[in-house]
């Protein structure tokens, strides 16, 4: 049977996130379940595999459960599969962010546009909207929509860099902006606001919700999606890429 894999995160305040690691690591690992979570004071973000009732408790937990009292019960999910385990162990993390920007941004507070994937197609073909692209450069290597702008940055935190010497919020008026599952956009476009930029959208869910949902024969995207695990590269459905061989890339 495959594994069931789930990525998810929230912006919220836990100021107990210390408290939190090891209960949730226990937590996992109880249900048999490895991945990659982090834990910081503006919130959660993790990529967890394993059997499916196990993802699903888990799931239960982090939104209604007493570990976190409530406070997940706007979680980001995405589920997809895999037919190996595609983490070798369960890791808790504590981190300052996150996803780090390094600036005192709080998309709870102010946040750019949302933009379903059924309604994404039609904002980034019209011609004054600027699209960008604002993961990294080796995964923008990999796919990316067409006509999108790669920063050419090698890590989120270069973002802040890009937008003093590329953006204008004069030139600039119309932004829309993804990446992989939703939460740098999130980040980007609470800066790109805080920097006087208008009208400010991003995908929601990222790429993986737009491959998940939008037919193939729809789609504006090209290449593959690149996912922080070992199966690499996920494509439309987001089913595993794999080689001509039928190995995995």
């Amino acid at each position: 049977m495959p594994l069931k894999v789930a990525a998810f995160y929230q912006f919220a305040a836990l100021p107990d996130f210390r408290e939190l690691r090891e209960p949730l690591r226990a937590i996992c690992a109880s249900l048999g379940l490895k991945g990659s979570v982090l834990l910081a004071p503006e919130g959660i973000n993790g990529t967890v595999a394993g059997p499916s009732e196990g993802i699903d408790a888990l799931v239960a937990e982090l939104q209604h459960g007493a570990l976190f009292g409530g406070r997940l019960d706007s979680l980001e999910l995405k589920f997809s599969q895999s037919s190996e385990m595609p983490f070798q162990r369960m890791k808790v993390r504590l981190k300052k962010e996150i996803v780090t920007l390094g600036a005192a941004v709080d998309p709870t507070r102010q946040v750019g546009t949302y933009v379903e994937p059924a309604d994404w197609n039609a904002l980034i073909a019209a011609p004054d909207t600027l699209v960008i692209d604002t993961r990294n450069q080796f995964e923008v290597a990999m796919g990316t929509f067409e006509g999108a702008v790669d920063p050419g940055i090698k890590s989120f935190g270069q973002f802040k860099e890009f937008t003093a010497q590329k953006l204008d919020p004069a030139k600039h008026r119309r932004i829309a902006m993804f990446c992989t599952g939703g939460i740098r956009c999130e980040k980007a476009s609470a800066y790109l606001l805080a920097k006087g930029f208008d009208e400010v959208y991003h995908l929601k869910g990222g790429i993986l919700r737009y491959l998940e949902g939008v037919p193939e024969a729809e789609s504006r995207w090209r290449g593959e999606c690149f996912v922080f695990d070992e199966r690499v590269a996920l494509g439309h459905g987001l089913r595993e890429h794999k080689t001509s061989d039928g190995s995995h890339e």
